[in-house]
């Protein structure tokens, strides 16, 4: 899910100027993936280790906030390499693992 969400947000990226509904489109997906992996590690039930579950918590409450400021302001495509690359790399290392 992450690297489709990831090719989402490339896609927009790439069309720059997107339509508007395809950008909230590939940004509403990608905030409820991230919304998901929030409630999951701050479940008590969570054996990730504590660090990683609080880091997982922070970078999604980054998503959340930097994906609400582009829907606010969507000025320049390159804002969206933040989050395309949060995806990727986290999809990379879940694989190694």
């Amino acid at each position: 899910m992450l690297i489709k969400s990831a090719a989402s947000l490339q896609s927009v990226r790439d069309n720059w100027p997107a339509d508007s509904e395809v950008l909230k489109g590939a940004l509403t997906f990608n905030r409820k993936l991230w919304t998901i992996f929030m409630t999951s590690v701050t479940r008590d039930d969570n054996a990730l280790p504590a660090m990683v579950r609080q880091n997982i918590a922070n970078l999604g409450m980054y998503i959340l906030n930097e994906t609400r400021e582009i829907l606010l302001d969507p000025v320049s495509p390159n804002r969206l390499d933040t989050l395309i690359n949060i995806n990727r790399q986290l999809a990379q290392g879940l694989r190694a693992n």
